[in-house]
């Protein structure tokens, strides 16, 4: 470990003195390559100022320019001497500097104040002279008569502009073809900020109604880095590819005689995906001596479960090797080099064909209608193998369409009337589907096994032997409809806003949930979780657990919402925002009523199942809705926040907010734990005793105490919610930065909690034989919390450089494992004691530091704005950005592996008090800081007591828009992911008993440097 953190100091050193060398080299030779003619740039606040009018004189010599998009000006051969230079630009005050030929003048222009501002509109003339190109004396233009009624001009007062004096004939030149307005900073028609180029000799063609691109995004192994190998094994480099075209096009739609013009403007975008992207994997398999029974390069005596014994030199005889077994093994490839914690590691390809297409219209209709609509479709394929050579192929192909109208009542006061359909189809096929019935030929028995779930039952080892999985077959279709209107209202200082929405949901589903069951294997019965193979050769499980029935499914859902936002302008120091929202959402249902929940009596001590078809508990004879849980109606939102500016003309500003958020993923979590269960399926989740001997062949029987039910949540289940505080500083501060900080605090009440109900520690005495057991219970009585200090300092874009650094100090505390695979998604390991599973976070890291920056050259007279000829073109409008991110790792939890509730269950073991990360054989945890529980005792480790490894990640970019023409330019992108090559983990195996124990989880590695190109060509 501490070789790697030398290694990642030594790159971010490298990195950080060729950053520095290579931008003072960049520095001088820009310095070098300036022009010798006169240039100078007009900024405000540090932002170019185009269309400055700048005077150049020197005695009764007068030169005018006018300055660029980049704020630069030129005179390209100015006498030697001093001239007075003068900037003049409507809304500035003009800004006067002596300087020589040679000198590169920086003028910073200063605002006019409100007064002065007007009092400049109230003086402006009000006759416009046009003065032709070569024409020295300025021809009037006399003002248009009013109209009748029309308000009468002011009178022409002295205070008015005069007319400007007659250029000089070099001035002229300058300006050929020039169209002046008297009073205007536009001077010229061939600059860029002149009136219509029609006016004058120079006319171009006119500008195409349509535009696009086409572009390609390529990479491709050969200059990708080789995969992370985890175990040092030279395996062969994958071929991968990742292709990407793009092209969308755009203007608007006319056919002839029915559409010449007016009509809808369309835009229609494409994108056709080709991609393979490799991996490293690895993992543990069986030895040819280990699928014979010679286990004796255990060191754990291998018990016999018949005797109690040892068996004769960890040699399980074959005559009691299962059949079972011997049939599963044989679909174990041969391990490929020897070890004992990984002995397989191949390199495995996923493909993916994607292919993406969306169209986009809008149409005014008269003054106040607008109408637009929106159509997208996405279609994508995939091919996913596994360690073992299973290829699972999954298809997704889905729509989305959105129509909108805007109606404007008042220029105050409009409105949006919308309607949005979306459909999803989502297919999954198994390897072994409709190909071969392994449970079958195998011998095992009580699963399913109808053609489209043929495969193997799950198999799982605590050793860290791989287990053996394969996907199941499913269809599914889900739909949302939702209508919605807003509307916003501006009345004096207030804009106001309201609306509402309703909407309707579809989740249908053609599949089982676990069809051909699953084994877990502890080692319970055979000596130790070091054994659990031999608990699979002689055919014992320590658990099982299935579902299926009731293929199809189809579940329905509502939701709806009301608010009412108000932004309050007090005054021009303070605005408040407030907002009151109401939402609702409905647990879902299904159509034929087939969910099933359990009816639970007073301290678990009985249950029955209720069903939906008949939804009266026959216990507690509670009625039941169609959906099994009780509607929580009381979702209301309020929201406040607060910008404030407590010093007039000072960059301070001050921000506050409260908001409060409702969780509503939780009921279709629910609803699908509720489809398949008995009586309507079979479901179980079983432990193997002495009451019901579990074996491969027949494992998937119970007891009468074990439920047929593996879910049951609580009736009154409330929907969690969140809230938020944030307090924020914002100041401005020299040499063009900004600095932010902010405090964030979150406290969440009513988080998902699971437990198994009438467990006792393994080993123990089972306190309630003829209580219930062998299923999850799920309540809303979880919390959590999490502050965070976050610091950023932020360099405003200038010389075509800015910068980012962002620093966040959090810490996040809760008692339902939130930021799993779902919230309250790991289960307690105490029924008795929940409270006993407050811990950290499984998203907290402690510090986060962000870094971006971006430069751009040919911005600023220090980059080379001024360069002209064939060094501009080489040097100019490249951009270079990086971002680096540094964490700190994340939370982990010590796990001890067994039998509980029916399941390999979510124990700890003890913590031995020994230093956790002080380690000398290569692991970055040390064994020997935990040890299995005492019999009939929770272990006392912490959930969450781990720090797992610490992140990093650096990515580079570099860009730049060839413009070939006025419409057509090229776009030329270089972007490089982990640019270092550095190696980072995500975790670490913490399970004892584990030969991987404190090793990176597999395949947990990062990915490794990969560069991507892209071209994009827009017309």
């Amino acid at each position: 470990m501490n070789k790697n953190k030398n290694n990642l100091k030594r790159s971010i050193w490298s990195v950080g003195f060729c950053v520095c060398l290579g931008l003072s080299v960049f520095a001088l030779g820009v310095f070098e390559l300036r022009a010798a003619e006169h240039h100078g740039q007009v900024t405000f606040a540090g932002v170019a100022v185009p269309g400055a009018k700048v005077t150049a004189t020197q005695g009764d010599k007068k030169l005018t320019a006018v300055t660029d998009m980049d704020g630069v000006y030129s005179f390209p051969d100015l006498a030697d001497g001093t001239w007075s230079i003068q900037v003049e630009m409507s809304g500035f005050t003009p800004e006067k500097q002596d300087v020589t030929a040679s000198a590169m003048p920086v003028f910073e222009m200063k605002m006019l104040g409100l007064e002065a501002m007007n009092a400049t509109v109230q003086a402006a003339p009000l006759r416009t002279e046009v003065r032709p190109a070569n024409t020295a004396t300025p021809t009037p233009v006399k003002p248009a008569a009013p109209k009748p009624g029309a308000a009468k001009p002011p009178a022409q007062t002295a205070a008015a502009a005069p007319a400007e004096a007659a250029p000089t004939d070099e001035a002229q030149s300058r300006a050929a073809d020039g169209f002046l307005i008297n009073g205007s900073s536009n001077n010229g028609a061939s600059s860029p900020f002149a009136l219509n180029p029609a006016f004058g000799n120079n006319r171009r063609g006119g500008r195409s109604l349509y535009n696009g691109s086409i572009g390609l995004n390529l990479g491709n192994s050969v200059l990708d880095a080789r995969p992370f190998s985890l175990t040092g094994q030279n395996t062969e480099k994958p071929t991968t590819s990742r292709l990407v075209g793009l092209f969308n096009f755009g203007g608007p739609v006319k056919i002839p005689r029915l559409l010449p013009r007016n009509g809808p403007n369309f835009t229609v975008n494409y994108q056709w995906t080709r991609s393979r992207n490799g991996t490293t994997q690895t993992g543990l398999l069986p030895t040819d001596a280990q699928r014979a029974g010679d286990l004796s390069s255990i060191t754990t005596p291998v018990l016999d479960p018949l005797t109690g014994k040892q068996f004769a030199g960890n040699q399980i005889p074959l005559n009691r090797i299962s059949p079972q077994a011997v049939s599963l093994q044989a679909l174990y490839p041969t391990p490929n080099f020897t070890s004992s914690i990984y002995n397989y590691q191949i390199p495995v390809i996923n493909v993916n064909h994607a292919d993406a297409v969306s169209l986009r219209m809008n149409k005014g209709v008269g003054r106040k209608n607008q109408l637009s609509w929106q159509f997208q479709m996405q279609d994508s394929r995939g091919d996913n193998p596994n360690l073992l050579g299973f290829l699972d192929t999954n298809r997704s192909l889905g729509f989305n369409a959105n129509f909108v109208w805007r109606r404007t009542f008042t220029p105050r006061f409009y409105g949006n009337f919308s309607y949005t359909f979306s459909r999803q189809s989502i297919s999954q096929n198994s390897f072994f589907a409709n190909r071969a019935n392994i449970s079958g030929t195998a011998g095992i028995t009580g699963n399913n096994q109808d053609p489209v779930n043929y495969g193997p039952p799950g198999l799982g080892f605590t050793s860290g032997i791989s287990g053996l999985n394969d996907g199941n077959y499913s269809r599914t279709h889900n739909q949302t409809g939702n209508a919605a209107y807003d509307s916003t209202w501006n009345h004096g200082r207030h804009a106001v806003a309201f609306g509402a929405d309703l909407r309707r949901l579809e989740l249908n589903t053609f599949g089982q949930q676990n069809p051909r069951g699953s084994f877990q294997f502890l080692g319970g019965l055979t000596g130790g979780p070091t054994t659990d193979y031999a608990g699979f050769l002689l055919g014992i499980p320590d658990t099982a657990t299935i579902a299926f029935g009731n293929a199809d499914k189809y579940l329905r859902g509502y939701g709806a919402d009301l608010y009412l936002n108000d932004d309050w302008r007090v005054n021009p120091s303070l605005t408040l925002n407030m907002v009151i929202r109401w939402q609702y959402n409905s647990p879902f249902y299904e159509k034929y009523g087939r969910l099933v929940n359990l009816d639970v009596g007073p301290g678990f001590a009985s249950v029955k199942p209720v069903v939906a078809t008949d939804p009266t508990g026959p216990i507690t004879g509670m009625r039941y809705p169609d959906s099994l849980v009780n509607t929580d109606k009381h979702g209301f939102v309020p929201k406040f926040g607060l910008a404030w500016r407590p010093i007039s003309g000072s960059s301070l500003i001050i921000r506050a907010g409260y908001d409060l958020n409702w969780d509503t993923s939780g009921y279709s979590t629910i609803a699908q734990q509720m489809l398949q269960q008995s009586p309507l399926s079979k479901s179980l989740r079983v432990s193997n005793s002495a009451a019901v001997p579990l074996t491969l062949a027949n494992g998937f029987i119970g007891s009468p105490t074990d439920t047929p039910q593996t879910f049951a949540v609580d009736p009154n289940f409330r929907l969690g919610y969140v809230q938020n505080w944030q307090l924020i500083v914002q100041k401005d501060l020299p040499f063009s930065l900004q600095m932010v900080a902010t405090y964030n605090g979150t406290k969440g009440t009513r988080a998902m909690q699971q437990f198994y109900p009438n467990t006792y520690p393994f080993g123990g005495v089972n306190p309630c034989n003829g209580c219930p057991s062998g299923f999850t219970y799920m309540t809303s009585n979880g919390n959590s919390t999490r502050e965070a200090g976050i610091f950023q300092l932020r360099r405003r874009l200038r010389s075509g450089f800015t910068a980012t650094l962002q620093y966040t100090y959090a810490k996040a505390i809760d008692d339902a494992a939130l930021g799993g695979a779902g919230s309250g998604s790991v289960i307690a390991q105490d029924w008795h004691n929940l409270s006993g599973e407050r811990g950290l976070s499984n998203f907290d890291q402690r510090h986060q530091l962000s870094f971006q920056t971006q430069y751009t050259t040919g911005l600023g007279l220090g980059g080379g704005t001024l360069l002209t000829g064939w060094k501009a073109a080489l040097y100019k409008e490249w951009t270079f950005a990086t971002q680096v991110n540094a964490a700190t790792g994340r939370p982990l939890s010590p796990l001890y592996s067994a039998p509980i509730g029916g399941a390999s269950g979510p124990l700890r073991p003890n913590y031995t008090g020994l230093p956790l990360y002080d380690t000398t054989d290569g692991r970055f945890l040390n064994p020997l800081a935990y040890v299995a529980p005492v019999a009939g005792e929770y272990g006392n480790a912490g959930r969450d007591s781990i720090t797992g490894p610490g992140q990093f990640g650096m990515s580079a970019t570099m860009a730049r828009t060839f413009r070939m023409s006025d419409r057509l330019n090229l776009t030329f992108t270089l972007n490089a992911s982990n640019v270092l090559n550095h190696v980072v983990f995500s975790s670490w195996n913490t399970t004892l008993g584990n030969q991987q124990f404190g090793l990176p989880q597999n395949g947990s590695a990062n990915q490794m440097r990969q560069i991507q190109t892209t071209l994009r060509l827009n017309f």
